[in-house]
């Protein structure tokens, strides 16, 4: 059976009933939305029908926000992050005359404009329009803004420029009336030319990535990437001259073929798991009639260290400024004052980063730049917690977060710079997403913070779901594996404190908390990790700060049982706590003495742990932590 029969026999299955944003796209023309856009803002916001404000406006990347009432947030796209100074001057003035002066940029390498009103927004987008912004199919079910590297033929470690396929993709379906809000969901695109990966290549549903085969340099495909899942190596090696063919297969593949009946399960990720990406492979050459080559050697594949660097040297023998901007909050302003220091010091051209900040680059004199005021404010090297610091927009801004999250992401960073400074060559990826949809792309952090709801002291208070291990790289990128469910954010700070303590004493020399991480996830446990954050939060806070204990544990054993953690834990907890040894290691069945004999200040919850994980008995010691983090934390 070809491919297409395949696809169409899993589309029958999962059409049999579809979802009502799907019924409003069959009865309801996209452009009556946009085409009426002049006369809501004459009419104003209450004129505005229901689903042009819930579903028709976000197609042209317009979006009304709950939480500021009768306002729109406008979401620009900035292919790559590419845009000159004439651009960032309009963009800026925009945000300064009519969006309380408020830019946020985004982990796709675009900025957002917020506080607008209706009646100014056909203005906006004729201002943009004219120096060649749009925010066409920037939202909802459309192919949204394209990603690649922001030093794209600049860079030494660019092989393939690839920026100009970029817009030549967008050519296809923005000139396709017919193609706005025809995509089952939203559908992501990355194209690097690159051999570092500073563009998140691989959590995208359409991925070209750098390869080499047999000599030949060209692009990988991998397909299916989202929030929580990394794209699947579909086995595809595209030449150059083939990418367009290629995109617009898959699009045409999602187009036809993805399923419209819950919202929830229409990403291309699930036509994948359905049919398999065999099937998927086949589809797209048939589409394209090209029979693609086996996948290459995917080169796309080190690290970024940039911001650690501040200067990034470019093939010109000019540089590449880096400037901090944490959390993505940025303003109008600025813009334009950066836009000013890009023509004085550089070429006019400005790159927005996937971690939310800005690059001015074309600089000779470097040292000059640095002097300007701006730089005061956006550093150009901030303290690790800062450099590389990612946070949606969070519940002052989006309908669906469930914590503020910017500022708690800023909040932490700052405690953690006071309490636990680190050297400026140590990368401290930290990722916030305020809600599970994950638009901080948390599960790829070092550690990544999830928004959600949590209790303490019996009632309901904002929290995260706190991850560690992800990588934006390591053969195809890998999401962090949950450590700590539902911690209060008051607590958090402690928490992480913790951890960073352990990274500061334990690290290698300039090795990253990436690397670090991997060392101690390999030795311990997810549970012994997160057991020992608490833990060493409550003995601070309880006056214990030197009887702390962390990877420290004596055993030869590569990767822990929890059994076996919490008995030699306790061992060390005990002889911290006491200068005693809880009994020789020689001598069995030998009852241990309660800790109080030794040091009668110890909690009660802490000795109760200690002779539970020091039973005499074995077959009555704690198996898992969970049996013993009740009665010490709760």
């Amino acid at each position: 059976m070809r491919a297409l029969e395949i696809l169409q026999k899993a589309k029958e299955k999962r059409s049999k009933k579809l979802n009502k944003i799907e019924k409003l796209k069959q009865e309801v023309d996209a452009f009556r939305a946009w085409e009426k856009l002049k006369e809501y803002a004459k009419l104003g916001y209450d004129a505005i029908p229901n689903e042009d404000k819930s579903f028709f406006l976000k197609c042209f990347g317009i979006y009304d926000r709950p939480k500021t009432p009768k306002r729109f947030m406008l979401k620009l796209r900035i292919p790559a992050g590419h845009l000159n100074a004439k651009q960032a001057r309009v963009i800026g003035k925009s945000a300064k005359d009519f969006g309380q002066d408020y830019i946020d940029l985004t982990t796709r390498m675009q900025c957002e404009l917020r506080h607008l009103k209706i009646e100014d927004l056909p203005g906006i987008l004729e201002q943009l329009n004219e120096v060649g912004i749009n925010s066409y199919q920037t939202g909802v079910d459309n192919i949204r803004g394209i990603m690649g590297d922001p030093f794209d033929a600049l860079a030494y470690d660019n092989i393939l420029p690839s920026h100009h396929y970029i817009l030549k993709m967008q050519e296809i379906f923005l000139q396709k009336k017919e193609w706005v809000a025809q995509v089952p969901r939203k559908f992501n695109t990355v194209i690097t030319g690159n051999i570092v990966n500073r563009c998140n290549a691989f959590v995208h549903d359409l991925c070209f990535v750098l390869a080499q085969k047999d000599g030949e340099y060209g692009y990988n495909i991998y397909l299916g990437g989202k929030v929580g899942k990394i794209a699947k190596n579909a086995n595809i090696f595209v030449r150059p001259n083939e990418v367009l063919a290629a995109f617009e297969a898959v699009i045409k593949l999602f187009k036809e073929f993805g399923f419209r009946d819950n919202r929830n399960k229409n990403r291309l990720w699930f036509l994948i798991e359905e049919v398999g990406i065999e099937v998927i492979k086949k589809a797209i050459c048939e589409l394209s009639g090209i029979d693609f080559e086996e996948a290459g050697e995917t080169l796309t594949k080190l690290h970024c260290n940039e911001p650690q660097n501040g200067k990034i040297a470019l093939k010109d023998g000019t540089y590449a400024v880096h400037a901090v901007v944490p959390s993505g909050i940025f303003s109008g302003s600025a813009l334009i004052e950066a836009a000013r220091l890009s023509e004085a010091y550089g070429n006019g051209e400005l790159r927005f980063s996937m971690e939310q900040s800005i690059y001015i680059l074309g600089v000779k004199d470097t040292e000059a730049l640095l002097k300007e005021d701006f730089f005061k404010k956006y550093k150009n090297i901030s303290s690790p917690y800062f450099n590389n610091l990612i946070a949606c927009a969070g519940t002052q801004h989006c309908p669906f977060g469930v914590i503020e999250n910017k500022n708690d992401a800023i909040n932490l960073a700052s405690f953690l710079e006071k309490e636990v400074p680190l050297p400026p060559d140590k990368r401290v990826r930290f990722y916030w997403s305020a809600c599970v949809k994950g638009c901080g792309i948390h599960g790829l952090g070092d550690i990544g913070f999830e928004g959600c709801k949590a209790k303490l002291n019996g009632k309901s208070v904002p929290g995260v779901h706190i991850s560690i291990g992800g990588k934006l790289v390591d053969k195809e990128g890998v999401e962090g594996k949950k450590l700590l469910q539902a911690v209060p954010l008051e607590i958090v700070p402690e928490y992480i404190k913790s951890l960073m303590l352990e990274f500061k004493e334990k690290s290698k020399p300039k090795e990253h908390l990436e690397s670090f991480l991997d060392r101690i996830m390999s030795e311990y446990s997810l549970a012994f990790i997160g057991f020992i954050m608490r833990l060493n939060a409550f003995l601070r806070q309880n006056g214990f700060e030197n009887a702390q204990v962390g990877f420290e544990l004596n055993t030869k054993s590569t990767k822990q049982e929890e059994e076996k953690e919490i008995f030699e834990l306790a061992k060390l907890l005990y002889f911290k706590l006491s200068n005693e040894r809880p009994f020789a290691s020689e001598v069995k069945n030998v009852k241990v003495l309660p800790i109080e004999k030794f040091n009668p200040k110890v909690p009660k919850n802490i000795a109760l742990f200690l002779e539970k994980a020091l039973e005499n008995n074995e077959a009555k010691r704690p198996k898992v932590f969970s049996e013993i983090e009740k009665f010490i934390f709760e």
